[in-house]
């Protein structure tokens, strides 16, 4: 059942690396559509179509097969994925309008479920784990981040779509999304695996973690305000919130290898590999934020549509997805090859690479726009082919 799973969030994956090279192809040729439209399909299907049903799946794996449920947390997964398609064949060519919204809707409602049949059927000698305080609080995140598309309704009532609360309610939802339910998640899968080889993390560092964590996560939303060049005290509360971050991610990783060597060496090779990836794009995302809540940068990212995709994308094709591809392959839901991690990952550096040289503006090298256009074009075209290849290697294993 649950490489099934697997296999239609890898589907949704293609598809939204599909999505984005079309996106890419609009600034160099003229492609039938409406771009705005696309992007709030390409954004609506990563986020709740590829990470959501991939991260689900891995849950269920690590905490709830063992489980008499998977009747009723398929009648859960079949509900979401219709909510799921609803949405990719709406959002494309409606944008925000009736049904896409109503389906939009019914997925937060999918995903409250998902949360309910968790917590109810979580074996308690889970809920002992330091992994299983990980997985809590990022659905409580999840919960959480949903404030925001609810308060939109409402916020375009009163204040309208141009106002500063509309686009603060966009940011509280991509906020906790990214920064509460994915990564919190992704960190409580890899302390469940690390728990599985015979590593526990000490109560009292765990606990030092797990509360500058939740600071960090919480403080670190004042970031998303700073495109209104607030007070000095909301910098400063970035700030602290970016160095609490720092601290708390130094301290869990300081532990896992000055006294986990020998459980982490016992990890596939592919495994250590791509950990050892994520952890340096994972760093470089804790200083950028860090750096970000000094106003010359913040209101220079703000005003550079290309630096805040490069972010984005940094954070969900770096480290979100990286995680999500290994975390699937090293429970067997997925196969994985290290031509296939190495082939993704070139795409993504070319992608990032091409993106940041247009937000810096234009170089002697690259005096052209249309030339720079084309290479991230053609860098989107190496992702999604790598992307691809990962969905057809896994016919091929199967065959």
């Amino acid at each position: 059942m649950l490489k099934k799973h697997s296999l239609i969030a890898l589907v949704y994956f293609c598809f939204i690396s599909l999505l984005g090279l079309g996106l890419r192809f609009f600034a160099v040729m003229d492609i039938p559509g409406t771009y705005k439209y696309i992007v709030h399909a390409h954004s609506h299907i990563a986020m709740l179509g590829w990470v959501y049903t991939a991260l689900t799946s891995l849950i269920y794996f690590a905490y709830l097969r063992s489980q008499p449920i998977e009747k009723k947390y398929r009648a859960i997964f079949w509900f979401t994925q219709a909510t799921i398609v609803g949405m990719l064949l709406t959002f494309p060519f409606t944008g925000y309008a009736l049904f896409s919204i109503i389906f939009s809707t019914l997925f937060l409602i999918a995903s409250y479920w998902f949360v309910y049949f968790f917590f109810k059927h979580c074996p308690e000698d889970l809920k002992q784990k330091a992994s299983y305080k990980l997985l809590r609080i990022s659905l409580w995140y999840m919960v959480i981040s949903s404030i925001g598309p609810w308060a939109l309704g409402i916020i375009m009532n009163f204040a309208g779509t141009g106002s500063a609360w509309y686009r603060n309610a966009i940011y509280f939802y991509l906020h906790f999304q990214y920064n509460g339910w994915f990564i919190v998640a992704l960190f409580g899968i890899f302390l469940f695996i690390l728990e599985n080889n015979s590593f526990e993390l000490p109560e009292k560092i765990f606990r030092k973690f797990y509360y500058l964590l939740n600071l960090g996560v919480i403080i670190t939303f004042f970031l998303s305000l700073l495109w209104m060049q607030p007070n000095w005290s909301v910098y400063l509360l970035a700030l602290i919130g970016g160095v609490v971050q720092l601290v708390a991610f130094g301290i869990f990783f300081r532990e896992i290898y000055s006294k986990a060597p020998e459980s982490f060496r016992s990890l596939p090779v592919l495994l250590r590999f791509s950990i050892r990836m994520v952890v340096f794009l994972f760093s470089v995302k804790l200083i950028a934020q860090v750096l970000g809540t000094f106003p010359v940068i913040s209101q220079t990212i703000f005003t550079n549509l290309d630096m805040v995709i490069s972010y984005i994308h940094w954070v969900f094709l770096g480290v979100v997805s990286t995680l999500l591809l290994v975390f699937l392959n090293y429970f067997k839901l997925v196969k994985l090859s290290r031509f296939q991690v190495y082939f993704y990952l070139t795409g993504f550096f070319l992608t990032e690479l091409f993106i940041f040289v247009r937000g810096m503006g234009n170089f002697s090298w690259l005096e052209a726009i249309d030339s720079i256009n084309w290479l991230i074009s053609l860098a989107s075209l190496v992702l999604f082919m790598a992307i691809a290849t990962i969905l057809a290697g896994q016919s091929l294993a199967k065959n």
